[in-house]
């Protein structure tokens, strides 16, 4: 069976056992200390498309009750997987998979291909799922993007609310001026920019779901006449804006419209104005998508190399002025997650069925492995149009007084 080779050689580090469909069982280790974990599969079928196309395939036979951890449960088996990618990477394919690998890369402008309709399908796809489901893992700000851990202690919540500081800090938000939030989400940015720098915020979505509860949000807070939240591409914006924050949303642009986005961002921009682009990405060269992450979780979704971000907004005519990479900050995140999901577990049963609560479990799990093993990170860039208009130093970033956001520190 062409699968036994291809884990033969792909086995560096710990030990993994197969059993087979016909309940026999093979070993694989060379010795070396890791994790260890045991896989069952349950036909046939599955062991060969693990051979062809194994991300996807492991992804969806997980989910169909197909493979099964025996010893551990899924994420000690993708760590141990993790592990091992990182020490043979594009080395554990054969020729085949190479090829296959190259087709996928051909083809990764079409996979990414978000003209206005097929970006609120997109988005729906995955936002417009109950908030219910959101409620049983993020934490009480519904913050779904990489926290911000200054220490590495720092709970869920506190984390949250040190990447909402940090990412405000960038942008030097004074009092009265606009900001325009791309990829607003569940409105917790909006709101914290409007009480802590007495800001007027204009957020888009495209996720309806998002919108309700955003609206809904500022309304019980009182701040309606600063803080609006609109269903709105941003491709559809028009007027003038001091500051630009997007979190989470540019993994859902593609690489096709990355010009288009920058030029956007470029329009709407005052000439003295500062934006944030907090994005995941890989500190490796451009790729594709993980097939099971494009066809069951983002699809359009792609996490960027950075010299793919750098050059379209060199193109776009505007000035990079800041770059800090967060590195395991969203493993950490994603650990959280896990864990609060699974302690609700049953209530993701409820609201869905016991193969969407198998797909969601390891959707988190093989997402902190990404951010393990995998070159993926999270960048956080600081753009403007004149390269003075942000301060000569990184200083204003530690500093606990703001002059500008007093209640940061609050």
């Amino acid at each position: 069976m062409l699968l036994r080779g291809l884990l033969r050689k792909f086995i560096q580090v710990g030990t993994l056992t197969v059993v087979w469909p016909d309940g026999t069982s093979t070993t694989y280790s060379q010795g070396l200390a890791g994790p260890t974990a045991t896989m069952r599969l349950h036909d046939k079928n599955i062991a060969s498309r693990l051979f062809l196309s194994p991300e996807l395939a492991l992804g969806e036979g997980y989910m169909e009750g197909r493979i099964t951890v025996e010893e551990g449960d899924i994420y000690d088996l993708l760590d141990l997987l993790g592990r091992n990618y990182k020490l043979t990477g594009a080395g554990l394919g054969t020729v085949l998979h190479t090829f296959l690998e190259g087709i996928d890369l051909l083809f990764r402008g079409i996979h990414q291909y978000n003209p206005l309709d097929r970006s609120k399908s997109n988005v729906a796809h995955h936002y417009d799922l109950s908030g219910d489901l959101y409620e049983l893992f993020l934490d009480e700000d519904r913050q779904y993007s990489c926290a911000y851990f200054p220490t590495g202690s720092e709970d869920l919540d506190t984390a949250q609310k040190e990447k909402k500081r940090h990412i405000v800090r960038k942008l030097l938000v004074e009092g009265g001026q606009s900001v325009l939030d791309i990829g607003s989400g569940w409105g917790g940015m909006g709101e914290f920019l409007a009480k802590s720098c007495n800001a007027k915020v204009y957020g888009v979505t495209l996720s309806e779901e998002q919108l309700s509860y955003s609206q809904n949000r500022v309304e019980k807070a009182g701040l309606s006449r600063d803080v609006s939240f609109h269903l709105q591409d941003y491709r559809e914006i028009r007027g003038s804006f001091d500051r630009i924050v997007s979190v989470g949303m540019f993994e859902h642009v593609g690489v096709r419209h990355y010009r288009e986005y920058f030029g956007k961002i470029h329009e709407l921009l005052t000439e003295d104005g500062i934006a944030l682009l907090h994005t995941i990405g890989r500190v490796g060269p451009p790729s594709t998508t993980s097939k099971w992450i494009r066809k069951y979780i983002f699809p359009g979704g792609y996490s960027p190399s950075l010299s793919e971000i750098t050059t379209a907004i060199e193109k776009s005519g505007l000035v990079t002025t800041d770059v800090e990479v967060l590195r395991l900050h969203y493993a950490k995140t994603l650990r959280h997650w896990r864990k609060r999901f699974l302690a609700n577990r049953e209530k993701a049963v409820a609201l869905y069925d016991e193969q969407f609560a198998l797909m969601w479990d390891y959707y988190l799990a093989a997402s902190e492995i990404a951010f393990h093993y995998m070159d993926h990170v999270v960048f956080q860039i600081q753009i403007t149009k004149d390269q003075a208009a942000a301060p000569l130093t990184r200083d204003y970033l530690y500093k606990k007084e703001n002059p500008h956001q007093t209640a940061i520190a609050s």
